[in-house]
Formats: C-alpha cells, structure tokens, sequence
C-alpha cells in the first residue's frame, strides 16, 4: 500500500468507539478483588469506554467455567441493568463439539446483556476458508450481535491471522458485526480496513494493535488491553480526535509510550504491567496477576511512573 494512500485514508473529526479489555486485578493475599473489578469497571463505563471481561487481559485462559460465569455477574452487577459490554467466548483445551461449546458460552454472555466475542481456537487451524465460515456462520446464527477476533500467536497459540478470502467471508456472516483485528502490522489491518469500507461499510474493524493505537485515524474502532491502564485518558483522547483539537497528538503520544513499554516482550506480561501501573494508580488492592501468567522485573514500576508522568 503506497504512503500516499495511507495518508489519504485518515478519517478527520470521526466520532471513535472505544472499548477497553478490563484487567481482573487480585487482593494482596491471591484473592480476586472484585470490588476494585467492579469499581474499575464503572470508572470505565463513566469514562464513555465500553468494558471487555473474560478476554485475555481476563485471564480468560486461566479461568473453568465457574469462573467465567462468577465475572459475567460481577460486570451485570457493577454495570446496572442496561449497559452494554462484551464477553469472551473462549473454548480452547474444551473437547467436545466446536459449535456447542461457543455457544453454551455465547448463551451465558447474552444472558447477563453482553456481546460475545469469539476468541478462535486450534481446533479450526489448517481448515479451508470456506470451512471456517461455514463453522462461525453456525455458531452465530440466530444471535443479534457477534464480534469476532482476529488474533496474532504474539498473543495466545490459538491465534491466527486469516488470509484474505476468509476474512471476506467472515465479513459476509450478517451476525458479526465487527472483528478485532491483534495482528500488530498496520499495513494488513489497513488492507482490513480497505475491504470493509468495499463491502461492507457498518463492519467494524476494532483494533488490537496496542503499538499502534492512532489507527483510529484510519477508521478502526478499538478494543485493547491498554485501555484499562488509563480508560479516562482514552475518552478524552478520542474526544480530542472528534473535536479537531490538535492536543489529540500529545496525549496520543504519551498514551501510545505506554503502549510500547508495556507491550514489549514477553507481550503476555503486559498483564503484569496493567496491574502495576493501576496499583500505583491507586486504583486496585495490589500489583499481582494471575500465577500463570508471565511477570515483569522488579523495576517496572519506576518506568511505569515514567509513563505515569507523560499522561500527568
């Protein structure tokens, strides 16, 4: 793609929605800490960001059913009765029939109000592009509203970045109504991009690159795991970029250096670093994560108070 048809595709004073994957943090003595969840999840929701449990910044591979189901009542509780928000349907290490398993979970997320995200399994690896669209085309049907996900292995084994025709297929599947494209690579999710303003100009592509988060500029949606570090900052961003006001770059570069630093490899443990970051924020009991997942170094919350700073 030329540079100067990149540049001609920036969207100006475009109204952006934003969703933030919400962090479950956990008490000092390993517990979960459900009242600071339910407490950032309102932040969230207050800040004009919609808020996504059971993802990977969930710990939504770490979590048995029991678990998935306890987060999806703690978020209907904090959230009230009408407020939107998205569930991940995630069936990884599951046996058992693909379609039943998505849509036992996609059953339990539309139970408590929310919009189930289709987190991709190995299961469907190696298959056709016309096989898996025939396998999300059965899981979604008869559902109002799907989100799909597009997930790059940086992330999670079971993720895969689709090629070209599976992705216009799955574009063509009337139940999903956006796709969270976590490729990392600008220049295919501009290609995405491209394809849904073709055929499909209400498709939603939500952006997943946190090393990238201006591709707002270029008509992504958003759903990233940096959100939750700072869910207000994002708002304001995003206000910033509708209104024209030229402080949208300033405040877009000192969220995006948090992105990078908390991004950085091993990508899993920027776990790790949201619950560090939010711990000095004051906004949760304690820095810890899940004990599976990766950790960062002792001195991530002195660079953290760095990116702190940058934000004010």
């Amino acid at each position: 793609m030329k540079m100067e048809s990149i540049a001609e595709r920036r969207k100006l004073r475009r109204k952006v929605q934003g969703i933030a994957a919400a962090l479950l943090p956990f008490e000092a003595d390993g517990r979960i800490a459900v009242e600071a969840f339910q407490k950032h999840l309102q932040a969230t929701q207050r800040a004009g960001l919609m808020n996504a449990v059971n993802m990977d910044t969930g710990y939504v591979n770490y979590l048995n059913e029991a678990g998935k189901l306890e987060v999806l009542r703690w978020t209907r509780e904090a959230l009230g009765k009408d407020a939107p928000f998205v569930g991940g349907a995630y069936i990884e290490g599951q046996d058992g029939d693909v379609g039943a398993l998505y849509r036992k979970q996609m059953d339990a997320i539309v139970a408590h109000g929310g919009i189930p995200i289709l987190f991709q399994t190995s299961r469907l690896h190696g298959k056709s592009s016309a096989e898996k669209a025939a396998a999300y085309a059965a899981v979604c049907r008869g559902y109002a509203h799907v989100l799909a996900f597009e997930l790059g292995r940086m992330f999670a084994p079971n993720g895969e970045i689709f090629d070209e025709e599976t992705f216009r297929r799955l574009m063509e599947i009337p139940e999903i109504k956006g796709m969270k494209h976590s490729s990392l690579d600008r220049l295919i999710e501009l290609e995405r991009l491209a394809l849904r303003d073709a055929h499909r100009p209400d498709f939603r592509i939500y952006t997943g690159n946190d090393l990238g988060i201006n591709m707002i500029e270029y008509g992504s949606d958003y759903l990233l795991g940096l959100a939750t570090f700072a869910p207000e900052k994002f708002a304001e961003r995003d206000r910033l970029w509708q209104a024209g006001d030229p402080a949208y770059y300033a405040l877009s570069d000192a969220l995006q250096y948090l992105g990078n630093v908390a991004f950085r490899e091993p990508v899993p443990a920027y776990k790790h670093s949201a619950a560090v970051f939010l711990h000095l924020a004051g906004r949760i009991p304690s820095d810890l994560t899940h004990p599976k997942n990766p950790k960062r170094p002792a001195w991530e919350a002195e660079i953290l108070r760095d990116c702190a700073r940058r934000l004010d």
